[in-house]
């Protein structure tokens, strides 16, 4: 888990891990290879095995709860219709939302929504996952099912999850480790 004020720059840290954002100076090194210079072609596996879940979930108000999971599947030329279709409904199982694919975002909550943005992270099969503010918003009950999740999945999964938030339950439950970034910098 990452932890800090606001505004020490912990969500544009993760924004740069992902290429959304670009380092004034410095170093980006990721699976032992420099992110800084590469160009927009060279960013498609690096965003393959690095998925990330902003905030406020980022879904197509345009697409299906199905279209927005696909989305990620069709940029990285991941199987077939029907191999989609599939992989669709296993992640959407694996986040607790059964047979929703053919609503949109507007017909379902707050909280199902950061379920449906995390299926689609999950489903191209990233090593590392993103979670910028997962929790921010929702009630103690949907917290605690989102915390669950991310431990899941890091189980089950075995993927590697680095979390930006301010509640300290949350970080409790499921950081291995903590940093804190302070005036930019990583404090601790």
């Amino acid at each position: 888990c990452i932890i800090g004020g606001s505004g020490m720059g912990k969500s544009v840290m993760m924004k740069m891990l992902v290429g959304l954002l670009h380092p004034d100076a410095g170093e980006i090194d990721i699976f032992g290879q420099s992110i800084i210079g590469l160009k927009p072609n060279q960013w498609l596996e690096i965003r393959r095995r690095v998925a990330m879940l902003f905030q406020g979930g980022a879904l197509f108000d345009s697409l299906t709860v199905g279209e927005n999971i696909q989305y990620p599947m069709i940029e990285h030329q991941w199987g077939d219709r029907s191999k989609r279709e599939k992989r669709v409904e296993e992640v959407l199982e694996m986040v607790g939302l059964d047979r929703i694919e053919d609503l949109y975002p507007s017909e379902i909550s707050g909280g199902m929504k950061k379920r449906v943005a995390l299926a689609r992270a999950i489903a191209v099969e990233p090593e590392v996952l993103l979670y910028d503010e997962p929790t921010t918003g929702l009630d103690p009950i949907s917290i605690r099912r989102i915390n669950g999740m991310i431990r899941n999945l890091q189980e089950r999964l075995g993927v590697t999850s680095m979390v930006v938030t301010h509640e300290m339950p949350s970080v409790f439950t499921i950081a291995d480790r903590i940093a804190m970034i302070h005036d930019k910098h990583i404090a601790f």
